[in-house]
């Protein structure tokens, strides 16, 4: 999920008093929401929060929530996520991640608007790296589906609370509308204070039809988790 899931469960509560189930919530603030290399917000602001249930089995459900702004309308536009999947880490160290995730996009003043899509995930972890896949099989929006996105990162704890990453991406539209981003991710942790991040994103190459800012996008976010 990125502003999104930079807000990432640093602890949970315990639902009557048992460690077979865990609720979380998260908030987060943001100088601009970027998502897989693109601003959501007209390189503005957003503030974000959202809910996690997690299940010791690995089974989780959620929803995450920020306003965007795509330059398009002018009244309020938001973006709500809901997700639910499983993960959990093999005897080896590998760690897996498959799930759902469903977009949606209310728009104040345009509730005709069709941006809603739906994708399937799977993701892979060992140690510091991770990568996955993201597959498109829903899209309210013109256009074929089938939109296919891939990630690889990896990050490291420094020390004092300070931590590193970097993520490359490749989206593979399937109009052809194609381009790839990369991503370099500073981190303070500041124990209950949550954790500030400095963030530096840019489009790496693109196709033709696309028009996309290659300037680098700065931008500087906080997180915290209950």
């Amino acid at each position: 999920m990125n502003l999104k899931k930079l807000a990432v469960a640093v602890g949970a509560l315990a639902i009557s008093g048992s460690a077979l189930a865990e609720l979380s919530a998260n908030i987060g603030a943001t100088s601009n929401y970027v998502w897989r290399g693109v601003t959501q917000t007209d390189d503005g602001a957003a503030i974000s929060g959202g809910i996690d249930y997690a299940h010791e089995s690995g089974f989780y459900v959620g929803t995450w929530a920020s306003n965007v702004d795509f330059g398009d309308t002018t009244g309020g536009q938001a973006e709500v996520d809901l997700y639910g999947g499983f993960s959990n880490e093999l005897a080896t160290g590998m760690g897996y991640d498959v799930g759902v995730i469903y977009y949606a996009y209310p728009q104040a003043d345009k509730p005709d608007d069709e941006l809603d899509f739906t994708e399937i995930y799977g993701k892979l972890s060992y140690g510091p790296v991770s990568g996955g896949i993201s597959y498109t099989v829903d899209k309210e929006a013109g256009g074929e589906e089938n939109d296919l996105y891939y990630h690889i990162g990896a990050s490291t704890d420094i020390k004092d609370g300070w931590g590193i990453g970097a993520t490359l991406g490749y989206y593979d539209y399937d109009n052809g509308t194609d381009y790839s981003h990369g991503q370099v991710d500073i981190t303070k942790d500041v124990g209950e204070f949550g954790a500030f991040t400095f963030s530096v994103s840019g489009i790496l190459s693109q196709d033709d039809e696309l028009d996309l800012d290659n300037s680098a996008l700065v931008f500087v976010s906080w997180a915290k988790s209950f």
